[in-house]
């Protein structure tokens, strides 16, 4: 287990060093992800093949029409382009716990919710990459009200297929790297629920601004324009990294409920 750790680091080292790089990570959220990328390797090689699937996947997603996904986007969103270290353990932090607790305290349970944590990140990343894209006007998820593209707590269909397509992707590596068949279902589960929870979380307690100027709903605190927003609503310390995080252990309570429920016995 050392000399896995040894080269768990040495190659998360490498990934995120390219990863910096190629302005996929910042050099804190490189660091960052050295942290996470060891230990999950440390903790076996199915917990390491979960999270570059993770990474990879949503890095590719990433770029795919990045110019237009940030013009449509700018205004809105907080933060764009690389990813820093909160970032990073906003969405990986719950599945690597999972994976340095089942080197410490070995229980059965550690894997299914640690395959829906990953799965809640895998499918809110896949849901906003591919769904700011839509050509179907976003909706607010509580109220149906229409919103501009990057608002959190949006929804559109493209972007729910998605999230699924997301979730039973991580499904299926978790079984094809050998985990159970209860860790399969609980991943999907735990991917779809954490992807609900996280535009439930964001339209209805995500902290709102707007730009006094420009009169644009923003999550920044500087809009584009130069002003400064103002606080219009939700909880003023939970910004998106925030749901991130909380959305993310959603879907790995709820998986490990349904892994419970469904283990033979």
């Amino acid at each position: 287990m050392i000399g896995r750790a040894a080269l768990g680091l040495l190659l998360a080292a490498v990934v995120a060093l390219a990863a910096v790089r190629s302005r996929a990570l910042t050099r804190d959220g490189g660091l960052a992800a050295v942290v996470v990328g060891s230990v999950c390797v440390a903790a076996g090689w199915s917990w390491a093949a979960l999270l570059v699937f993770f990474f990879v996947t949503s890095s590719i997603l990433s770029r795919v029409r990045a110019p237009v996904r940030s013009r449509l986007t700018e205004a809105v969103v907080a933060k764009g382009g690389a990813r820093d270290a909160v970032q990073v353990l906003a969405n990986g932090g719950i599945f690597a716990l999972a994976a340095l607790l089942s080197l410490l305290l070995p229980w059965a349970g550690w894997a299914p919710l640690g395959a829906g944590a990953i799965a809640a990140s895998t499918a809110d990343t896949w849901s906003s990459e591919v769904g700011t894209l839509s050509r179907t006007p976003p909706r607010l998820i509580t109220s149906g009200m229409r919103v501009p593209p990057g608002t959190s707590g949006a929804v559109t269909p493209l972007g729910l297929g998605a999230a699924v397509a997301g979730a039973v992707l991580v499904a299926l590596v978790a079984r094809l790297v050998g985990w159970p068949e209860n860790a399969g279902v609980a991943a999907l589960a735990g991917g779809v629920a954490g992807a609900l929870a996280d535009s439930l979380l964001g339209a209805r307690w995500q902290v709102r601004r707007r730009c006094p100027r420009c009169g644009e709903n923003t999550e920044r605190e500087l809009h584009p324009c130069g002003t400064n927003t103002e606080l219009t609503g939700g909880i003023t310390w939970l910004d998106n990294d925030g749901v991130n995080l909380l959305s993310g252990a959603t879907g790995a309570l709820v998986a490990l409920l349904v892994a419970l429920l469904v283990s033979p016995g």
